[in-house]
């Protein structure tokens, strides 16, 4: 099923136009998104799969590969599952390697429950590692790509648009972007 998150200043829009206000300004999280733990040797990213629910996606309006990331993606829920060499696990005159495990997320979105009763994760949300500790694992892209829609011409202000962009007349293409019912979707 897709949501059909937009995230605006102070509000999320699902699909069935009910505004869920307080996110101010934050990105929901979602498959393919980029962690990174603060105890790696070297700076080495990895990427978060979700894999405790399949119904929820955001900004993917196929419903085929953004699912919503949720407190209830733990354990090893990352690509590679490893961050490197972890500076927790000293080894002589190196480190042993990292096997990032997940065990709890922080700072998620408290109003929202999905289908597998897991809260929404946040681009500030963070996650605890048993070798780590408490908000070791942070994110440091949400995943989320930006797409133009619909929604998004209409909304455009036509005189601000054409100062950036003057080859194209936004009063016209919005114009154009209308359906038969004369409401642009």
């Amino acid at each position: 099923m897709y949501i059909g998150f937009c995230l605006t200043k102070k509000t999320i829009n699902n699909n069935n136009n009910k505004k869920i206000k307080g996110m101010s300004e934050k990105h929901i999280v979602v498959q393919g998104a980029t962690v990174k733990c603060k105890f790696s040797v070297t700076p080495k990213t990895d990427i978060l799969k979700v894999k405790t629910q399949s119904k929820h996606y955001a900004n993917d309006k196929e419903g085929s590969e953004k699912l919503i990331a949720t407190t209830k993606d733990i354990g090893q829920t990352l690509e590679a599952n490893t961050f490197g060499k972890c500076k927790k696990q000293p080894m002589g005159s190196d480190y042993k390697p990292c096997q990032a495990v997940i065990t709890e997320w922080k700072d998620f979105y408290e109003k929202v429950t999905l289908s597998n009763q897991g809260k929404i994760l946040l681009e500030d949300s963070k996650a605890t590692c048993p070798i780590g500790g408490p908000d070791c694992i942070e994110i440091t892209k949400h995943g989320q790509k930006a797409e133009v829609s619909k929604q998004n011409v209409k909304k455009a202000n036509p005189v601000i648009h054409n100062q950036l962009n003057p080859l194209v007349n936004m009063s016209e293409f919005q114009e154009s972007m209308e359906d038969e019912d004369g409401i642009c979707t």
